[in-house]
């Protein structure tokens, strides 16, 4: 085996949705101000005894049970995620204990929002290294719990949920190189910090760079695969505003890629945004098996990762 390859995928949400209409309710705000500004119409907020390592095991389940693999196969876990209360055990090995895997590494990765594609990288690399032979990589935040609920440039944002996809070893590589790195001097742009921690960043500062620096860098990421932009299939950026995902689509040239969009409807879950955008296309029949998708997370840190990979 040369390579790794995306088996299948998984994506969990917290039964209770709150609308735009609701928040107006919370704080100074509407549905137009909301929609006018980051396109989010509705977010899935956990119960208040539903914890990160539930969520990213919902979703492990489900894309365990697509793999068609036991849950001895896996022997690696990685959970992305920024919002996990507890420092031990890790997410991951909770994630373990909950899916009954055998003796598998569990480890957390925390770049925040580009947590998942970060993880899927080391994921790959591991597989193609012969260090592991299948892995289990999760994204799943509770990010309500960090969230001001009286400041409305933030609470608006944010929404709970976990995406999974389980790796494995491939004849030929179906994860491409990652392109990843970070701009260090920016990386209080985005902060959750403080007792109790809380969410705060520094919009215009964040979108300004999204917008003019993350199209050159994806296309990097399409030459370092060898697929042009046009080639694409299907495009997944990290689900943190529609003002940012539209425009950096369509200046990276992927004219003829499904754009997630689920920004939308579950507004923004930081690492999880990712793997719960391309699991929810992929679960739709929105992409061709085996055509060309261009996954790539950044934000907090303003760090940065991304990959093609082939749809499962």
């Amino acid at each position: 085996m040369t390579g790794s390859r995306v088996l299948a995928l998984g994506h969990y949400q917290p039964a209770k949705v709150l609308t735009n209409d609701d928040l107006a309710e919370l704080v100074d705000t509407d549905d137009a101000w909301i929609t006018s500004r980051v396109g989010i119409r509705t977010r899935h907020i956990a119960a208040p005894d539903e914890t990160v390592d539930a969520m990213a095991a919902a979703a492990g389940a489900k894309a365990l049970a697509a793999s068609g693999l036991a849950p001895t196969d896996i022997d690696l876990v990685l959970v992305a995620t920024c919002t996990a209360t507890d420092r031990s055990p890790n997410t991951a090995a909770r994630v373990a204990a909950r899916l009954g895997l055998a003796a598998p590494a569990a480890m957390d990765v925390n770049v925040v929002c580009a947590g998942f594609t970060h993880a899927l990288a080391t994921a790959d690399h591991a597989v193609r290294a012969g260090s592991a032979r299948s892995a289990l990589v999760i994204g799943a935040e509770k990010f309500t719990d960090v969230v001001d609920w009286s400041d409305r440039s933030t609470c608006v944002l944010v929404g709970d949920g976990a995406g999974a996809a389980v790796v494995t070893a491939a004849a030929e590589p179906e994860i491409g190189p990652v392109l990843w790195g970070s701009v260090p001097e920016m990386g209080d742009a985005v902060r959750i910090e403080g007792e109790p921690a809380r969410f705060s960043q520094e919009g215009q500062t964040v979108y300004r760079w999204a917008t003019t620096q993350l199209p050159a860098i994806a296309r990097q990421v399409c030459e370092r695969s060898g697929v042009l932009p046009e080639e694409l299939a299907g495009v997944v950026l990290h689900q943190a505003n529609l003002r940012i995902i539209e425009p950096v689509a369509e200046r990276i040239g992927a004219v003829n890629a499904v754009i997630a969009r689920d920004v939308v409807e579950s507004g923004n879950t930081s690492a999880a945004s990712v793997p719960l955008a391309f699991s929810k296309l992929v679960e739709r029949h929105e992409i061709p098996s085996g055509a060309p998708v261009l996954l790539f997370g950044f934000g907090g840190n303003l760090s940065y990762a991304g990959q093609i990979v082939r749809c499962p």
